[in-house]
């Protein structure tokens, strides 16, 4: 009789360990920012594992790369980050914030990875700053484009980098919001950061923060296009590998608790480290995030969640009441499917986004509406599935209120709004 064989172990995409531990395993799930259109029904979907490991050498969070980043950031990816009002004026604050406090001007060339359809890159240019933003969903690229925003469309990495210090010269400043994460080959998207980055320039790159998604069991958060999931002590060691000093962190409300990273590089004298790095890795090293024994605990945690939102849910229709979605967004998609969260469920969801209006969820098949079919169906609950825009959105929804309506979050636990 014949021995079934092991499964075969990636290895850690920054240090190349073997990853023997899982952090959580979320089944299997179809490509979270995709869209089924009415013609593709009956068609099947690709699921693909959402099974995350840690390393127990760098304690790196990652997904495998079960799908290339081309099949998921091609010319239909949906995501524009300027259907969020509260993120336009997150982006406008941070350009005010380096022009007044770092010195940007008009003498410099700002460079944003990821640059998606100008959200950002439009405040520099209002305030005569030279930019040029790496994008590489080409519908997404167009649409910055047509704003007027310089972008190139293209996946960034140490060759585009050679290229593009060459035709725009070096970058003051490279900032990346919401793409690290992104990234399957990790180091040469560093290394590419680090080349492109004027010697006395600085970089910023601000991402959800691994501790937050574990404290506040944000594991809808993972999905096929988030390959890593950082802690400040490993994204310092990321940093450091390809010559750049961590000189300031801040901890920000974003996406659900995030931090915003500055870095120069190591022979730069003219940044000063603030109180702040230390003071976050004491703090990490005091909750138990710089040993892997921190890390192993959390599946539990996500099943607990799961059964606490499906009780809600089922008792919700037991009692005859009607329950409908707000958005679709990546992370929405991941709930709904570990969860197998359907129509029985859910009669709809809606959102901003026209291109996302007239289609379906992936994998869980539940009808997209503009937000407007709310007010005409008045359902008894709107279950807000970006819940990290949860204040925004409760803001803008405000009249359900009219004939009883109430928000409901799933997340950190299922919570019903006052």
């Amino acid at each position: 009789m014949s021995r079934a064989k092991s499964p075969i172990l990636p290895n850690c995409r920054f240090c190349g360990s073997v990853l023997r531990h899982t952090f959580v395993d979320l089944g299997v799930s179809p490509l979270c920012q995709t869209q089924i259109s009415p013609q593709r029904l009956n068609e099947a979907e690709i699921f693909y594992p959402l099974h995350v490991r840690v390393c127990e050498r760098c304690l790196l969070v990652q997904l495998d790369e079960y799908v290339a980043p081309e099949r998921i950031f091609g010319a239909d990816y949906p995501y524009y980050s300027s259907y969020s009002d509260s993120w336009v004026e997150h982006a406008r604050q941070y350009v005010d914030h380096v022009i007044r406090d770092h010195g940007v001007g008009s003498r410099h060339l700002v460079a944003e990875l990821a640059s998606n359809d100008g959200y950002l890159l439009q405040h520099f240019i209002k305030q005569g700053v030279r930019c040029v933003g790496v994008e590489p969903a080409k519908g997404v690229a167009e649409a910055a484009i047509a704003k007027g925003i310089p972008t190139v469309n293209r996946f960034f990495g140490l060759e585009a980098a050679r290229d593009l210090r060459a035709a725009e010269g070096p970058a003051e400043l490279v900032l990346g919001n919401n793409v690290l994460a992104h990234v399957p080959d990790l180091n040469d998207f560093v290394a590419g950061v680090a080349h492109w980055l004027a010697p006395q320039g600085f970089v910023t790159f601000e991402f959800p923060h691994l501790v937050k998604l574990m404290e506040l069991n944000q594991f809808d958060t993972i999905y096929h296009e988030h390959f890593s999931y950082f802690s400040f002590s490993t994204v310092l060691q990321v940093f450091a590998r390809h010559g750049l000093k961590m000189f300031d962190v801040v901890e920000l409300d974003t996406h659900g608790g995030s931090i915003r990273v500055y870095a120069c590089h190591t022979a730069a004298e003219s940044r000063r480290l603030t109180p702040r790095v230390a003071d976050l890795l004491q703090r990490e090293r005091a909750a138990g995030y710089q040993s892997l024994d921190g890390y192993l605990g959390f599946s539990a945690r996500v099943e607990r969640t799961k059964r606490a939102l499906l009780e809600f849910l089922i008792q919700a229709k037991n009692d005859g009441k009607r329950i409908v979605g707000y958005g679709a967004p990546g992370k929405g998609n991941t709930l709904l499917n570990y969860c197998g969260i359907r129509e029985d469920f859910l009669d709809y969801t809606v959102d901003r986004n026209p291109h996302k209006k007239g289609t379906f969820t992936p994998g869980t098949r539940i009808p997209i509406y503009d937000p407007a079919r709310i007010f005409e169906t008045k359902p008894d609950y709107v279950l807000i599935l970006p819940w990290n825009l949860a204040t925004e959105i409760a803001t803008q929804m405000a009249g359900i209120k009219e004939w009883g309506g109430r928000f409901v979050v799933p997340i950190p636990e299922v919570a019903v709004l006052a």
